[in-house]
């Protein structure tokens, strides 16, 4: 604080967003929304804030309830968070509500989630994320729908042919520790160490994941993050795995290359049957999206993919972006991770006696939004959102006289403001370019009393300033500046307006 004063600064981690980014933002929900309602998705809003219990075991530190999330607690002692995601309300929300929701039940949200954890270039404490989920269904059929539809989606977006949506199955992994001898539940914590490190893989690369799936790494800053302590030759043999070439040759048969792919991971997994399993419902996936049409250009096997969260059961996928950026580092790579989600059949179990079959993905908006500014979107482009017409206020004593005038462009559903500031004309003028007003509406007390008021059409104006060099032709010119009826007023902005925005 500065004497009494605090300062005006925003916290770590957190952004705010001008006018025309949330017109933009809105333009691209707007279109994800019409994707998802395209297979049959219903909306749902879910509070920002949950008892922590019900996010459960899933939050990134189980012995405080305020590490990882943002927590507090109410008048009668009890938990609560704001939510870490947009899946655990979900369901919460599904097993409060069982019996009154239609099953197989599909719900999109959107909403801002929160992260009480260290920010930093790309990492915030406050985003976006639109998910879809498919809550009742066992069969892996809802999980090639999933794929499809963030497929789908991105095409909508105008991302067609720059993506990739990756797909694995987390019981394929499981098999692969298993295999390593991370099997039981005395291992659990040890396993969900190993994805969190598996899933910085395209981050950190091969050499930062075997040192978090060894003793430990340090980062650039020097904090310290433990690993999983695994012994060399399984640490190798987890690598190899996530490691694997899933893209086939130019111009070979697809399903003849899983074919191989999937004999290949049955040597990865042992006797495994977890992973077995996990490789017959990896191939039916993949199965189900070529038949619907859905190339190896599209969807695809990748055993590199794993989700960091330790509520995944099954299936796995992320939508990555594949066109290049330059990074912090100025090296040039791919865009990477915009979405991703997988099968959570214990989650929503969690709250009920029966087992509850859940999938679905979530599509992070901020990075979204800034892939869409990367490639020139039309989406983020769009039609620029006109100010205000702004009416001056050059006499005080008649300032009714100009709220009345707002007020009947209002009732005709045309934006517009009386200036409510104490300056000058000139100053009125520079508030009305910088508002990126159409339109300034003048009127002193010679039109007053001749029962006119001027229309000073501010686009075409700055237009013919750009070709008048004197101060004596510009006063001649008066350039886009007429003086009209006020009975006339409405019709006459009107037709500015129209002739600059249609």
């Amino acid at each position: 604080m500065t004497g009494d004063k605090p300062k005006a600064r925003l916290p770590r981690g957190f952004l705010d967003r001008s006018e025309s980014d949330l017109a933009a933002q809105g333009r691209m929900l707007e279109t994800i929304k019409s994707a998802f309602e395209l297979y049959g998705f219903e909306a749902l809003e879910t509070p920002f804030i949950e008892y922590t219990e019900a996010l459960g075991k899933f939050l990134p530190d189980l012995d405080r309830p305020n590490e990882g999330v943002f927590s507090f607690q109410d008048d009668d002692e009890q938990w609560l968070s704001l939510r870490y995601d947009l899946t655990a309300p979900l369901a919460r929300h599904v097993a409060e509500h069982f019996d009154a929701i239609p099953k197989p039940y599909r719900s999109y949200r959107n909403g801002w989630v929160f992260r009480n954890e260290k920010p930093g270039p790309g990492r915030f404490r406050q985003f976006m994320q639109f998910d879809a989920d498919i809550v009742g269904a066992a069969s892996v059929a809802a999980d090639a729908e999933v794929c499809m539809l963030m497929a789908d989606t991105l095409d909508k977006l105008g991302l067609a042919g720059q993506y990739v949506v990756k797909v694995n199955n987390r019981k394929v992994l499981d098999g692969v520790m298993e295999a390593c001898g991370l099997a039981g539940a005395d291992k659990a914590g040890q396993r969900l160490t190993v994805l969190r490190a598996i899933d910085k893989l395209d981050r950190l690369g091969a050499d930062g994941v075997r040192l978090l799936l060894g003793a430990g790494r340090k980062d650039e800053s020097g904090d310290f993050t433990k690993g999983a302590g695994l012994a060399p030759d399984a640490i190798e043999r987890i690598l190899a795995y996530v490691s694997f070439e899933a893209a086939p040759h130019e111009g070979s048969d697809r399903m003849a290359f899983w074919e191989k792919l999937f004999g290949t991971w049955h040597d990865v997994v042992g006797d495994s049957e977890t992973g077995r399993e996990g490789i017959a419902e990896l191939h039916a996936i993949m199965r189900l999206c070529t038949a619907a049409g859905y190339g190896h250009d599209r969807v695809r096997a990748d055993p590199s993919v794993v989700r960091g969260l330790e509520y995944y059961t099954g299936p796995v996928y992320e939508a990555e972006l594949t066109f290049p950026v330059q990074n912090e580092d100025g090296q040039t790579v791919r865009f990477g991770s915009v979405a991703g989600g997988g099968r959570y059949d214990g989650l929503v179990g969690r709250f009920r006696s029966e087992p509850v079959p859940a999938t679905g993905f979530s599509i992070g908006v901020s990075r979204l939004f800034s892939a869409l500014q990367l490639t020139n979107s039309p989406l983020i482009e769009g039609t620029a959102k006109p100010g205000p017409v702004v009416v001056l206020v050059l006499d005080r004593e008649n300032i009714a006289e100009y709220q009345a005038h707002v007020a009947a462009l209002r009732n005709a559903g045309i934006r517009a403001e009386l200036y409510l500031g104490a300056s000058g004309m000139k100053a009125q003028m520079k508030y009305a370019d910088r508002r990126r007003s159409p339109i300034a509406l003048i009127q002193g007390s010679n039109e007053r009393e001749a029962g006119e008021i001027q229309i000073k059409d501010l686009i075409e104006g700055a237009r013919a300033a750009a070709d008048i060099t004197s101060n004596a032709e510009w006063k001649a010119a008066r350039p886009a500046q007429i003086s009209v009826p006020v009975a006339e007023m409405v019709e006459r902005v009107r037709e500015v307006l129209a002739r600059h925005y249609g």
